[in-house]
């Protein structure tokens, strides 16, 4: 149930993402492009306040429960720990990688619907 909620939200949220030029810009619509916050020698990135909240927290939703069960997103987590990251970083960088895809996805099956009509994305 939980599913058909979040994939509602994101769906109800983004409208139609074909009117999106790109990746980053539904990263920036949706508050998971991250923000530079480096000063001196320091290189950090910070958390994007802006954007979208409830397209945020739709993909935070995802991010949570696939660090918690999706053996990929298991792996993905302590990789960018083990780069000096704290547990909140690697999961907005999960959050920022899972933005990347889910909009691939949403472009790719509007276009299937433009060119095959709404009956190929229910078969």
């Amino acid at each position: 149930m939980w599913a058909a909620i979040t994939a509602a939200k994101l769906l109800g949220e983004t409208g139609d993402p074909t009117r999106l030029r790109s990746s980053p810009a539904f990263a920036a619509l949706s508050g998971t492009a991250p923000i530079p916050a480096s000063s001196g020698k320091t290189s950090r990135h910070r958390l994007n306040r802006g954007g979208n909240r409830q397209l945020n927290r739709a993909l935070h939703t995802i991010a949570v429960v696939q660090a918690r069960t999706d053996p990929r997103a298991q792996a993905y987590v302590p990789k960018r720990m083990a780069e000096g990251k704290s547990r909140l970083e690697a999961l907005r960088c999960l959050k920022r990688h899972l933005a990347d895809v889910v909009f691939r996805t949403m472009v790719a099956d509007a276009f299937a619907a433009r060119q095959f009509g709404s009956e190929a994305l229910t078969t």
